[in-house]
């Protein structure tokens, strides 16, 4: 992905805080997934996590958003251990989920749908225009419903939902699955000015040079457990190390 310059945006509306996982075991009914996972991202990052098909990369997403229940270990954002709340709580505590198939409510306009995220945290109309500068289209879209939207308009929406909370912590889950180019690049852009208002973000992309593009440091995942965690930079002059891990 071509990576071009992009401006420090307005003073953060959003700030950060640092999200931890410490040893997390986790599954569905008896099958265990995740093996003492321990990951930690800080404000103002954007660590990636790679590893091939059914690693545990959606399964690690859904356990921090309370989703499925951990077996032990602990789900920490800025050393409030979060892990015990339920499912509901978890993103009024600051933590946004762009989950892959966005799951957008399709009969709703863009402004309902957008009015969902605001009133979670209770957010006022100030982080609604700041939302609505980032994605224009969806400005241009309010009235429509969600279903009508393009593919790429309706991750806008996700991920503009996902803003409404005003996250210190966001969780993005292949944002740029089956999009064209303008707007896998007009998504790139968001993140990167989330990471500069001192956002924690996590994010699971299939697409390496979409990782190498805008990531500070990756993880990797094997069978459930965490492998090696490196600069990106490292990664960006060496190709065969991510060869090693996700065998592309």
């Amino acid at each position: 992905m071509k990576s071009t310059p992009i401006a420090r945006c307005r003073p953060p509306i959003w700030g950060g805080m640092m999200l931890e996982l410490k040893a997390i075991n986790a599954g569905y009914g008896r099958a265990q997934v995740l093996r003492d996972l321990s990951l930690r991202v800080q404000s103002g990052e954007i660590l990636c996590l790679l590893g091939r098909n059914g690693a545990g990369k959606t399964t690690t997403m859904q356990a921090i958003m309370g989703l499925i229940p951990l077996m032990s270990g602990a789900v920490l954002l800025d050393g409030e251990d979060i892990s015990q709340l339920p499912a509901h709580e978890v993103p009024r505590r600051g933590i946004g989920y762009i989950p892959q198939g966005r799951r957008l409510f399709n009969g709703l306009t863009v402004a309902e749908n957008l009015e969902i995220g605001l009133m979670a945290r209770k957010s006022g109309h100030d982080t609604l225009e700041e939302v609505l500068d980032l994605f224009p289209r969806l400005r241009e879209r309010y009235r429509q419903r969600a279903q009508t939207l393009s593919g790429g308009e309706q991750q806008m929406l996700a991920t503009a939902r996902a803003l409404c909370l005003r996250p210190k912590a966001l969780l993005l889950d292949e944002p740029t699955e089956g999009l064209q180019p303008s707007m896998i690049e007009a998504i790139r852009q968001v993140i990167v000015k989330m990471r500069q208002t001192g956002v924690a973000i996590l994010l699971v992309e299939q697409r390496v040079d979409a990782v190498l593009s805008v990531a500070d440091r990756v993880a990797f995942m094997e069978n459930g457990r965490g492998e090696a965690v490196m600069d990106a930079e490292n990664l960006r002059r060496d190709h065969s190390i991510v060869e090693r891990y996700v065998g592309v």
